[in-house]
């Protein structure tokens, strides 16, 4: 049998249902496996399948990597990444590791999303510990759920090692809370760039107009000026604070702030590039950027 994919899927697999598949072989009951576990304990001899860890680098820099994450890369024989974890992150991979860029810049793809689960796949099958990493979470506007459907229906034995998200740690990073008492009681999180093959947006623009709490945009550096206008359009007070972090957590990390009804053309004028998060909303008031020498960066940062 071929999958979407391409691969060939192995014969006697997943017959059940991946749950039972999974839970029949010491999974949790959800099919996934946090770190922290003997992986000889919970999957007994896979030498002959291989496995996959999705493993979240976090925000930025080797200091904000969870100990679960610099376990499972250091023991890797095959690491598929991406940009978005950072040149220091990228420096640590192990010398031995066979190293594949899946890195997508812009409209640019080195390679595209099946052929990363194709390539997971084979070397799993071939008997390899395969890492497949990721800035921030891989669950967070990750991609991680499809690779991880796929995955199961391989019949690949999978962990997945959260990571802190780059949607909170990097606002945190410049003084910015998500919630304060004062300003925002919620926080929602949206990508700025949803797949074009649906029919129309899953975004709720009136809704998140007339929410009081933050908003938070992942990938949204492309699409900002329709951001902004939707949300205008839809009644969102045009003096509303928002704030773009290029490059968070870095050495050339910049913030730039403005009001939204002025952010797009701000950001052109600067030059704003991508990777970015946006925050909008009164929490941003809290950004000053005289105070940023008193905001100490985790090690490694």
């Amino acid at each position: 049998m071929v999958s979407a994919c391409g691969m060939k899927e192995q014969e006697g697999t997943n017959e059940e249902g991946p749950e039972l598949y999974f839970r029949t072989r010491g999974y949790a009951a959800d099919g996934i496996v946090f770190g922290g576990h003997n992986d000889e304990e919970i999957f007994g001899d896979y030498s002959m399948t291989g496995m996959v860890y999705l493993v979240g680098s976090g925000p930025g820099g080797t200091g904000l990597l969870t100990l679960r994450a610099r376990e499972v890369i250091d023991s890797a024989e095959v690491v598929l990444y991406d940009q978005l974890p950072g040149e220091d992150v990228l420096d640590s991979l192990p010398a031995a590791a066979e190293k594949i860029d899946c890195g997508k810049y812009g409209s640019d793809h080195t390679l595209e999303q099946d052929e990363i689960e194709a390539l997971m796949v084979a070397r799993a099958t071939e008997g390899k510990r395969v890492v497949r990493l990721k800035g921030g979470d891989p669950f967070v506007f990750g991609r991680g759920g499809e690779e991880l459907e796929v995955l199961i229906a391989h019949g690949i034995p999978v962990e997945v090692v959260p990571g802190v998200t780059s949607a909170v740690a990097v606002p945190a990073a410049v003084g910015i809370p998500l919630t304060h008492r004062k300003y925002a009681s919620q926080v929602t999180i949206l990508t700025g760039h949803e797949d074009p093959k649906k029919a129309g947006t899953a975004l709720d623009w009136e809704l998140l107009a007339k929410g009081r709490g933050t908003i938070v945009v992942l990938m949204g550096v492309k699409n900002l000026p329709n951001i902004a206008e939707s949300l205008l359009t839809h009644g969102k007070n045009p003096e509303t604070p928002v704030a773009i972090i290029e490059r968070g957590l870095r050495k050339d990390q910049r913030v730039t702030v403005a009001s939204l009804k002025d952010i797009s053309r701000r950001a052109t004028a600067v030059g704003v590039t991508p990777p970015a998060i946006i925050v909008i909303g009164d929490v941003v008031r809290l950004y000053h950027e005289d105070r940023q020498s008193f905001v100490v960066r985790a090690p490694g940062q």
